[in-house]
This record gives C-alpha cells, structure tokens and sequence, in this order.
C-alpha cells in the first residue's frame, strides 16, 4: 500500500518518457519542459537532498533505456492490430496480436513499477508520509474532475 502511495507523485520523476519541448505559460524560459517542472515541484515538496535527485535522474535514464524498446514493440504491435481489424483478418490472428500488446503492456508497467521501487527506497519516512499525503490528494482532485465531467456529460 505505501509503495503506490508515491506512484502518482513519482510519475513525473521516474516515468518521464520523451522529452516535451512545450514551454510552460509564464516561465520565462521557451526551454522549460513540463515534465522538468513537475520533476522539481515533487523534489521541492518531498525536500529531495541533491543525492536523491541524482539517484532519481540515475532510475530515469536507466528505465528509459529499459522501455524504449519496449515501447517500440508496443506501439508496432498496435499499428499491426488495427491493420488486422481493418483487413477482416480471423478472431484468431487478432486474439494473438492482443495477447501480445497486454504480455507488451504488462512488461511495461514491471518496468516502470521496479524504477518506482527503486525511487521509493531512496526516500526517508518522512519523506514517504508526504508522499502518501501528497498522493492522497491527487487522487481526490481527478476523483473530483471525474465526477465534475460526469455530471456535466449527463447535463449536457
């Protein structure tokens, strides 16, 4: 229970995939990704010590290199199952493809859930706590947004 607690939190320090070149409104620096800035604001909440900034870039590199291929194979496999559906292929062919992008999916999530792990146990208990808090919170905003677009969909 306490290892998903910072899952939400962390997403943004172990799991950034791709660099975004977006610039964040009001920064003052076109250079700025978002996922750099959620990387720092999580640091400064969870008052990461330099060493653990640099463990937590150390896991970054690491899984990125861990799921690129991976995320290749993903997204070749997909593409190949919609060619399937739109080509009439058998139930057969495409219950394979599908069983392949789950077996690819699920790699995916060990991957990013053992860099999760790994990014957890560089935290102190204090630091966890927070965490815990702090992914609490999370969780009730997008609880919140959901039920807010839910009942503006039935609204509507």
């Amino acid at each position: 229970m306490r290892f998903s607690a910072v899952a939400a939190l962390a997403a943004g320090i172990v799991f950034a995939q791709a660099p975004s070149t977006t610039a964040q409104p009001g920064s003052g620096n076109a250079a700025v990704r978002p996922r750099a800035v959620v990387r720092q604001r999580i640091a400064q909440a969870l008052s990461l010590t330099d060493a653990q900034k640099q463990q937590a870039q150390a896991i970054i590199q690491q899984t990125r290199q861990t799921v690129q291929p991976l995320r290749q194979q993903a997204k070749q496999n997909r593409q190949a199952l919609m060619a399937a559906v739109k080509a009439g292929k058998s139930e057969v062919e495409i219950h394979q493809l599908a069983l392949t992008q789950g077996n690819l999916a699920g790699q995916l999530v060990a991957a990013r859930t053992e860099a999760l792990a790994k990014f957890y146990n560089t935290l102190t208990p204090e630091q966890r706590a927070k965490a815990d808090l702090m992914r609490q919170q999370v969780r009730r905003m997008i609880k919140n947004r959901i039920q807010q677009r839910l009942s503006q969909g039935s609204n509507g």
